[in-house]
């Protein structure tokens, strides 16, 4: 019995990590809505992705609201 319960934390635990890491891994197309219309920035991914996402993109004085969605 120990060892079965030593095998289900073992995975709760793998599949934690798997989540994780995948997340960080994660790639999406990003854009901002600018004066003249939607602005494409691209495919962003990971910390960077996070990063616009959070505090967003700035030009010509004026942070702009980052949207990214996924494929």
């Amino acid at each position: 019995m120990k060892r079965v319960k030593n095998y289900v934390v073992i995975a709760i635990v793998g599949l934690s990590f798997a989540m994780v890491s995948c997340k960080k891994d994660e790639c999406h197309e990003c854009h901002y809505d600018g004066a003249a219309g939607e602005v494409e920035l691209g495919e962003k991914c990971g910390s960077e992705l996070e990063d616009l996402e959070a505090n967003g993109y700035a030009a010509g004085g004026v942070v702009y609201d980052v949207h990214c969605h996924e494929h």
